[in-house]
C-alpha cells in the first residue's frame, strides 16, 4: 500500500467514526427524549434523581453549565426505575438495529471525571481530536468531537485547560463529550486540588468512575477502618467528654498502626535506623536514596538517623478544637458510611429515651431533630440507628417538624431524609484512602502554603483545617 492509499485509508476511517459519532448522537437525542416526556413512575424518577444531583450541585455551587442538561444526561445512562435501567426500558419500547442495541449498552460505561487536556490533533480546519487525562485516576483518553459541543466551548478546548466533563464511549478506545461541558482554566495544584475535593462533593459516586480497582480499594480501607474500630472499642457507637475521645483516638491510633506493622513483620519498638542496619542498607545507600527525594531528604534522612521507635515518630491523630473541648462527643462508625462525629447525639437519646416529655423537652427534641435533618453530618445511618432505638418517639418528632400528621416512620423515613439532600446510597468518606497520585498533590499543597513567592517560609502562620477523620 502506498502512502497516499494509506492516508486514504485513515482518513476513510476517521470519516467513517465521525458519521459513527453522530449516529450515536441522534440516537442519545431520542434516549433523551424519551426520559423527558415521560409519565409515571419514569417522569417520578427523573424528578428525583434531579433533586438530588441539584441539592448536592448547590454547594459548593457548580456554575458554567446547565445543570438540568447534566442531570437529563447523567439519568438517560445511569438512572433506574425500579431497579430497572433507563436505558432497557428505552430499548424495551423501540424498534432498534443491533448496532443501536450495542451503542446503548456500551453507554453504560459513560463517566464524569476532571480531565486536563493534554493534547489536540488540529488534523482538519476544526480540531476533531484530544488526549485526555482524568485527573481522579491518571487514566489517558482519546476524545472525538461531536457536532452537539457547542463552537464556542470547542475553540476553548486547549492543551492545559482543566475541564469538567462527560465522557461517553462510542468505538473501542474512542469516546465523546456528553452533555454540558466546565472549563475551569490552566489550574495551578493549589486551585487543582480545590476543583478535586468540589467534584467529591458534586460527583461521589463517580469519584473514581473509570477505574474499578481504585473505588474498590478504596472502599476496602473503609472496612478496615470499621473492622480495626471495633476491634479496639468494641462497639459501632462510642461517647465519651471531647479531650477523653482525642486521648482514646491516640491510642487506638497506635494500637492499629502497630499491628499493621507486625502484620508485616515489622518491630514497632525500633528505630527507622535499626530497621535500616537490619536490612544491611548502608549509609551510603540511604543518602543517595535520600538525596533522590529532594527538599524533603533533611527530614526522611533526621527520620533515619534517629533513635525514636517507629512508634514515637507516627503523627499523632488530633480532634478539631471543637471536638476537642465538646462536653460529650459521639462517634458512630459503619463499614461503608464511615465515621460521624456529633456532639449532641446523647443529648437527643436521653430525651428520647423519656417516658413522657415535658413541653420544654418536646420543643428541644424538635429542635434537634430539624437541625439533624439540616445538618449533612448527619447521614442516613444516623437516622436508620434513631429509628430502630426510638421508632414511636422518632416518628411523633418528626409528625410534628413536618407538620405530617399521617408520617410513617417505616414507609416516609427515606423520602422524607432524601428531601433535606441526604444521599440514599453510601459516599465514599473523607477517611477513604486516595490513589499516590492524589496523595502526593495533596501533600505538595498544603507544603506550599504557608511560603511566599520566592518561596521562603512566611512569618505568618495559616491556620489549617483539620479533618476529623481518624482513619489511616
Amino acid at each position: 500500500m502506498t502512502d497516499k492509499q494509506a492516508e486514504a485509508t485513515a482518513r476513510a476511517s476517521i470519516d467513517g467514526l465521525a458519521a459513527q459519532i453522530q449516529q450515536q448522537m441522534a440516537l442519545k437525542s431520542a434516549l433523551s427524549d424519551f426520559a423527558l416526556e415521560a409519565e409515571g413512575d419514569l417522569a417520578t424518577a427523573l424528578e428525583s434523581f434531579s433533586a438530588e444531583h441539584s441539592s448536592r450541585w448547590a454547594k459548593p455551587s457548580l456554575s458554567g453549565l446547565s445543570r438540568s442538561e447534566l442531570a437529563v444526561d447523567m439519568f438517560i445512562t445511569q438512572g433506574e426505575v425500579a431497579g430497572q435501567p433507563v436505558i432497557d426500558l428505552f430499548a424495551q419500547t423501540q424498534e432498534l438495529s443491533d448496532a443501536n442495541r450495542a451503542w446503548l449498552t456500551q453507554w453504560r460505561r459513560s463517566f464524569n471525571g476532571l480531565f486536563e487536556i493534554r493534547n489536540v490533533d488540529s488534523d482538519s480546519a476544526e480540531p476533531n481530536q484530544y488526549e485526555l487525562m482524568n485527573w481522579l485516576t491518571e487514566k489517558v483518553y482519546s476524545v472525538r468531537t461531536n457536532l452537539n459541543l457547542i463552537s464556542e466551548v470547542a475553540s476553548r478546548l486547549e492543551v492545559g485547560e482543566i475541564v469538567l466533563a462527560r465522557l461517553l464511549p462510542v468505538a473501542e478506545d474512542e469516546w465523546t463529550f456528553s452533555g454540558p461541558i466546565t472549563l475551569l482554566g490552566k489550574l495551578g495544584r493549589p486551585k487543582l486540588a480545590v476543583a478535586i475535593g468540589n467534584f467529591r462533593q458534586w460527583f461521589p459516586q463517580q469519584l473514581y468512575g473509570d477505574a474499578p480497582e481504585l473505588q474498590e480499594a478504596a472502599w476496602e480501607s473503609v472496612k478496615q477502618q470499621y473492622d480495626d474500630f471495633l476491634a479496639f472499642f468494641g462497639a459501632e457507637q462510642v461517647t465519651l467528654p471531647g479531650y477523653k475521645l482525642n486521648k482514646k483516638l491516640q491510642a487506638y491510633q497506635e494500637a492499629t498502626t502497630e499491628r499493621r506493622l507486625a502484620d508485616v513483620g515489622i518491630d514497632s519498638n525500633k528505630s527507622l535506623k535499626t530497621l535500616a542496619q537490619e536490612s544491611g542498607i548502608s549509609e551510603e545507600e540511604i543518602d543517595e536514596a535520600m538525596n533522590a527525594v529532594g527538599e524533603e531528604s533533611k527530614v526522611a534522612k533526621n527520620l533515619l538517623q534517629s533513635s525514636q521507635s517507629l512508634k514515637m515518630v507516627v503523627p499523632k491523630v488530633k480532634l478539631p478544637d471543637e471536638l476537642r473541648q465538646a462536653e460529650a462527643v459521639t462517634v458512630l462508625i459503619h463499614p461503608r458510611w464511615g465515621e460521624t462525629f456529633l456532639t449532641d447525639y446523647s443529648r437527643l437519646e436521653a430525651l428520647l429515651e423519656k417516658a413522657s416529655a415535658t413541653d420544654e423537652e418536646t420543643t428541644l427534641i424538635d429542635r434537634l431533630v430539624l437541625k439533624y435533618l439540616q445538618d449533612d453530618k448527619v447521614i442516613l445511618p444516623v437516622w436508620q440507628r434513631l429509628a430502630k432505638t426510638y421508632p414511636a418517639k422518632l416518628e411523633m418528632a418528626l409528625q410534628r417538624v413536618l407538620g405530617q400528621p399521617a408520617f410513617d416512620i417505616e414507609r416516609d423515613l427515606l423520602s422524607a431524609i432524601a428531601r433535606y439532600g441526604k444521599s440514599l446510597t453510601p459516599q465514599m468518606p473523607e477517611s477513604a484512602s486516595v490513589p499516590e497520585h492524589l496523595d502526593q498533590l495533596f501533600k505538595s499543597v498544603l507544603k506550599s502554603l504557608g511560603k511566599d513567592a520566592d518561596g521562603k517560609r512566611s512569618g505568618k502562620k495559616k491556620a489549617q483545617k483539620k479533618k476529623s477523620g481518624f482513619g489511616g
